[in-house]
């Protein structure tokens, strides 16, 4: 290594000192760059959680989880087909196996469900059953339209369900069966997608004609549940022009025909649908429209006069 000198030789040092410093420099601007990101990341994050946290401090603040988790699980074991294992219920209701357990003990406690001891799966019991009558006892819904469907079942040989609207689904809430051999499963306290069944089609059409427009407006091909849309705008607007009668098949189950007519209050909003519903080889076009149809519209006016609605009064078209 030659020296050309001690100036020359500090000037190097200094080149290269003058260089580390501006790499450090560098370097940490970079770092800062990708703190203050981070940074931003986390606040934009936590404005997210605390808007949704606002958003549900409403609904939340009067929620009892315990009693939530409680009403969920009844519901779930309401659903099941055969008695459900814990397991399986704790995937459901979403808690562990333990808090699932506590609560199943002490809801088998009330006497609301019961634990078969063999195979340990647990249902409702009797109890729950006994709970519900009493509620439908005292529901005006049905206590008013209870015999009229009973005249219907016993005229048209048909099973005749009353049915409400719950959010997006129809509950069919109260029931009179028929004598025929061949008929649909009973649907008492089951629920439907409303645009599947011809009840929901009518409440729904009858509830506003802003949702027909709005499905007519949608691309063509687009659907609405499952359904066609400019199809199902169709229907509803076929509904609202007819008074509140509508017909399906299928949509309760293959090979299952069904025809709904609206019932009103006293003014004039619709609080449910009279329901006959049979087998498809029984409800063919002309029983349907010579028979069906104005017994239907003929019990709905009955029922919706005890509830004080005329047919005096202005429908109520939103």
């Amino acid at each position: 290594m030659v020296f050309q000198g001690k100036p020359a030789f500090e000037k190097i040092l200094k080149l290269r000192l003058a260089q580390q410093i501006k790499n450090c420099y560098t370097n940490t601007i970079g770092m800062q760059i990708i703190f203050a990101r981070n940074i931003y990341q986390l606040n934009d994050c936590c404005s997210k959680v605390r808007c949704y946290m606002k958003n549900n401090e409403a609904s939340s603040l009067y929620t009892v989880q315990a009693v939530s988790k409680t009403i969920e699980m009844l519901e779930i074991l309401s659903d099941q087909a055969a008695p459900a294992d814990l397991p399986l219920l704790a995937s459901k209701v979403a808690m562990t196996r333990n808090k699932t357990f506590r609560l199943l003990t002490t809801l088998c406690e009330k006497g609301l469900v019961e634990r078969d001891t063999k195979s340990g799966t647990y249902q409702l019991s009797f109890n729950s059953v006994s709970l519900a009558h009493k509620m439908l006892r005292q529901s005006p819904v049905i206590n008013l339209a209870h015999p009229i469907m009973e005249e219907l079942a016993k005229k048209h040989h048909e099973a005749v369900y009353m049915t409400v609207a719950r959010g997006d689904e129809i509950l069919f809430l109260d029931m009179v069966d028929c004598e025929q051999q061949i008929k649909a499963t009973p649907l008492v306290g089951r629920r439907f997608p409303s645009f599947s069944t011809a009840a929901g089609k009518v409440i729904k059409a009858l509830e506003t004609r802003e949702l027909a427009d709005w499905l007519l407006n949608k691309k063509p091909g687009k659907k609405s549940g499952g359904v066609d849309s400019q199809q199902l705008a169709s229907e509803l607007l076929e509904i609202r022009s007819n008074g509140g009668v509508s017909i399906d098949c299928g949509g309760l189950g293959e090979g299952i025909s069904s025809v709904a007519v609206a019932v009103r209050d006293y003014g004039g909003a619709v609080i449910g649908a009279i329901t006959l519903l049979g087998p498809s080889f029984r409800m063919v076009k002309e029983r349907i429209e010579n028979e069906i149809v104005p017994s239907l519209i003929e019990g709905a006016a009955l029922i919706s006069e005890k509830f004080g609605y005329t047919t005096t009064e202005k429908l109520v078209f939103n």
